[in-house]
């Protein structure tokens, strides 16, 4: 396995384990957040909404942390690089945002 092909998949690991730690972490302080059950006829969506931003602020909040660190880390030249795996970050945060919408109903 040539370096290159070696480094790209232990970024790539430590990218899932970022995505998964943060995902569980903010659904476990988040979880008294919101109402369980929206399918309510008096239920109003703002307490859910406030859960979701809330959900997205603190997701970018760690992103932008891990990004700083990260940054520091890595040589020069190899700082462009970050943006593809900051990208593919913001692309997950969506994921994670409606999956948790749809199967937890951000409860």
């Amino acid at each position: 396995m040539s370096n290159g092909r070696q480094a790209w998949l232990t970024w790539f690991f430590y990218f899932i384990v970022f995505e998964l730690v943060v995902y569980f972490g903010l659904q476990w302080l988040l979880s008294g957040m919101g109402i369980s059950n929206q399918y309510q006829p008096e239920n109003t969506v703002v307490p859910n909404w406030v859960k979701a931003v809330t959900f997205i602020l603190l997701y970018l909040l760690c992103l932008l942390i891990v990004v700083m660190v990260v940054s520091n880390a890595v040589p020069n030249k190899h700082r462009g690089q970050l943006m593809h795996w900051v990208y593919m970050a913001l692309l997950g945060m969506v994921l994670m945002l409606f999956y948790s919408l749809t199967k937890y109903k951000i409860s």
